[in-house]
This record gives structure tokens, sequence and C-alpha cells, in this order.
């Protein structure tokens, strides 16, 4: 019995929906646990604090050199192995934060060192500390110039939780592709799929576009 591709998406809206959901919340989540862990390791690179700098350059150097993929392998397949389990969601937010965290840290690097020695000279001559130095003077400038960086590693992990399909977490990408093998409706599926991740990056791209010259704007009066 033919089904009329109108009919067929229609019959997908529901799994569509909770996958978009899932989608958008699972980013959510990891960006901001990535901008948060990629702060933390680029302050602790950028002062040179003993030891925690070189194991936040050791995270850094094992979260970029390594696929997403081989890390929720790990984290879902292998930990098990020695008695700690998660969920397979768990298991997803934790490697996009693990991954993200270190392309995060990269991109704040670059901005924090584009803060000149004379901005930093000023505010020790003030009597700052370096929680006060980072909290005034550079985060505040090296997060404007960390912007293009920034939006790019939003992008590239919105787009990465189409690897959580590994572990069965029902996203986008898995939702489309469990439909097909129901439903062998590749076309209609596939052009969902599409349509899901344009109505979740086109926003994204603009509210990043709009942010950054907001933040440019405000540190620099460009």
């Amino acid at each position: 019995m033919l089904v009329h591709p109108a009919s067929a998406i229609q019959q997908a809206l529901p799994a569509y929906g909770h996958g978009f959901v899932l989608t958008v919340w699972l980013s959510l989540v990891g960006i901001i646990g990535s901008i948060i862990v990629g702060v933390i390791a680029s302050l602790l690179q950028y002062f040179k604090t003993p030891i925690l700098s070189q194991i936040a350059t050791a995270y850094v150097e094992l979260a970029r050199n390594t696929p997403l993929l081989i890390q929720l392998f790990f984290l879902y397949y292998a930990l098990p192995v020695i008695g700690w389990r998660m969920s397979s969601v768990t298991a997803g937010i934790i490697g996009l934060i693990f991954l993200g965290g270190g392309y995060m840290a990269e991109g704040f690097t670059g901005g924090f060192q584009g803060v000149t020695d004379s901005q930093i000279n000023s505010g020790e001559a003030l009597g700052m500390n370096r929680f006060q130095l980072a909290r005034y003077v550079v985060f505040p400038q090296g997060f404007a110039l960390s912007m293009p960086a920034l939006a790019a590693n939003v992008i590239f992990l919105i787009k990465e939780t189409s690897i959580f399909t590994v572990i069965a977490i029902p996203e986008l990408t898995n939702t489309a592709l469990d439909l097909i093998g129901m439903y062998y409706r590749s076309n209609e599926y596939l052009l969902m799929l599409v349509i899901g991740y344009a109505i979740i990056m086109i926003p994204v791209i603009l509210l990043l576009n709009w942010l950054e010259r907001k933040v440019r704007y405000g540190a620099f009066g460009d």
C-alpha cells in the first residue's frame, strides 16, 4: 500500500518533535558546560598556574585530538566494564562537554592572549590579584576577541549531536534513521532531518552574529 508523502511526514512529526526537543536540550547543556570548562582551562593556561596549567593543557590536547565517536564509545561501552555505568544521555552530555571544552579553551586562549601587556600591567599597578585581573581585565576583553571562535564552536557542537546516534540517543539523526529503517521513506525523512537542523541552526547563527557585534562594540566601541 502506497503512502502519500504528506501522510508519511505527518505520521513522523511526533517522533521528530521529540528528537528536535532532545537535540536542542542536549546542545544547550553541552554548549553551556563546554564554555564553563573552556574558560576555566584557558585561564589556568593563561596565568600558568602551577600543575593545574599542565593538567589543563593535557586535557585540551586530549579532547581536541580524539574524535567524539571514540569518546562516546569509551564512556558508554568501556567504563561499564569497570563498573561505572551511565545512561546514554549522560554519556552524550559528558562527551560533548569534554570535546567542546577543549575547543572552547583554545578559542578563549587566543582571545585572552590578545589582551595587551599594558592592560595587565595597569591592573597589577592598581593592586589587582590574579582573580581580579581575570575578572575585570582579561576576561571581558578576551571574551570579545574570542567571539568568532566561540560562534564557530557552538555551531560545531550542535552538529556533533548527530554522533549520539551511535549510543542510541533518540535525537534528530537517530530518529530519522529509525524511521527510514521501519518505513523505507528516505526522501521524506531525510528532508525532515534537514529542515529540523535548519530550524535550529539558522536562529542560532543569527543570534551569534548579533551577539558578536554587541560584544565587540561594548568592548572596543567600534
